[in-house]
């Protein structure tokens, strides 16, 4: 069973024929497919399959003792961002199981269970806390918070989940999991073209900025386009539009990123002024400190900018985690014994976020980076040569070999 073989079959599930993105949301008929895709390859490698309380699923290679921390998982996600790539979550999942493929073909007798994790809405597309399979595994997110997260047709997790045939009361941490597990090594496309410039296939992750999601809320009042006059308005789509402006600014001033992705006015009506603007903001930096200031400098704007228009704001965090330094024993071990195997994998950061990220609190993690020639990534562009996916699945072998072998 090779990663070409799996990646073909995974590949057509979710994906727009107009636009080649993909449309994967959690809890919705692209998701269940990919979940149906997950258990038969399991089944064809022999694994043992399960389903957590959060719906992120699992495959065992072995069994996990409880609390003995001896497991070894990879993996990441099957979701997608609206009109997503193809490789970012997938491609670390696929590699796992052809990993797993190669050492059995190769005779490999592990000494430690291997497992591969898919976790559920780790892009936050539908319900909008990024990473919230494993946020919640690792008692990181309220379940009662969870529960009634909605999307934008006002239908909750736990009604998703339910539609789902999954039982929404049993979200929230689970420590008997948690404990099963030794550590994480989570392969992913590079979300950056810095493996590119180093002419390396593969690289190792250092660390992940500080990064979060915040919402914003501008609410005015709703009129006519063609009749009410300038002075009149409560337009809620001005303050927002000099808060979008001001992130710019602040994430330059700053050394930081700051994104507007995701913008809904209502009523939406082409020749109506907007009733309320809601908008997220994706803000990252190198340190806590520096989005601390980037966060604050827009929430400022936005809030002398909807003073001066007569509408309301308010500003809530969503998500955030703070700076991640994957465990560097682990991480220093990965980079060995690729080296001593020949494959050349810098080591290097990265500003995204990852399941790895959030489960560093928790347990030793890593991460492997597969170079991305363009570094362009969220969008139907994004891309990995073949040959740099096989030495993907190349290195996370000679990984997997090493930290579960005798």
């Amino acid at each position: 069973m090779s990663f070409a073989e799996l990646w073909a079959e995974l590949l057509p599930v979710g994906r727009d024929e107009h636009t080649g993105g993909y449309w994967r949301f959690s809890w919705t008929e692209p998701d269940a497919a990919c979940r149906g895709w997950f258990a038969r390859t399991a089944a064809s490698l022999g694994l043992r399959t399960d389903c957590d309380g959060n719906g992120n699923l699992w495959a065992w290679w072995g069994t996990p003792g409880p609390g003995s921390a001896s497991a070894i998982v990879t993996g990441s996600h099957l979701d997608s961002v609206p009109d997503g790539g193809a490789f970012d979550g997938p491609l670390g999942i696929v590699s796992a199981f052809a990993s797993i493929a190669q050492l059995r073909n190769e005779g490999f007798l592990p000494a430690r269970p291997i497992g591969v994790a898919a976790f559920t809405e780790e892009e936050g597309g539908r319900f909008g806390v990024a990473c919230l399979g494993s946020r919640l595994l690792a008692g990181l997110v309220d379940p009662d918070t969870a529960r009634d997260l909605s999307d934008q047709d006002g239908i909750t997790l736990a009604s998703a989940m339910r539609a789902a045939g999954r039982d929404p009361a049993l979200i929230g941490p689970d420590e008997k999991l948690l404990a099963g597990i030794g550590a994480y090594v989570e392969l992913h496309i590079e979300q950056g073209s810095a493996l590119d410039g180093m002419g390396a296939a593969i690289g190792v992750g250092d660390g992940i900025w500080p990064h979060g999601r915040w919402r914003l809320d501008f609410t005015g009042r709703a009129d006519h386009a063609g009749t009410t006059r300038l002075p009149d308005r409560r337009d809620p789509m001005l303050p927002f539009a000099a808060t979008a402006l001001a992130a710019r600014q602040a994430a330059t001033d700053h050394g930081a990123l700051a994104t507007f992705g995701k913008v809904i006015a209502e009523p939406g009506a082409a020749n109506a002024i907007s009733s309320s603007v809601h908008a997220w903001l994706d803000a990252r930096a190198p340190e806590a400190s520096v989005l601390d200031l980037v966060v604050a400098a827009v929430s400022e704007v936005a809030a002398e900018a909807a003073a001066m228009h007569g509408v309301g704001f308010e500003l809530r965090q969503e998500s955030f985690t703070p700076l991640v330094s994957f465990d560097q024993v682990l991480r220093d071990r990965i980079a060995g014994v690729l080296a001593a195997a020949g494959q050349q994998a810098p080591v290097l950061p990265t500003g995204a976020g990852h399941d790895a990220g959030v489960l560093a609190a928790r347990i030793p993690t890593a991460m492997l980076f597969v170079r991305n020639p363009t570094g362009v990534s969220h969008s139907p562009a994004e891309h990995a040569e073949p040959a740099d996916c096989e030495a993907g699945v190349a290195a996370l072998t000679t990984v997997l070999a090493d930290l579960a072998g005798r």
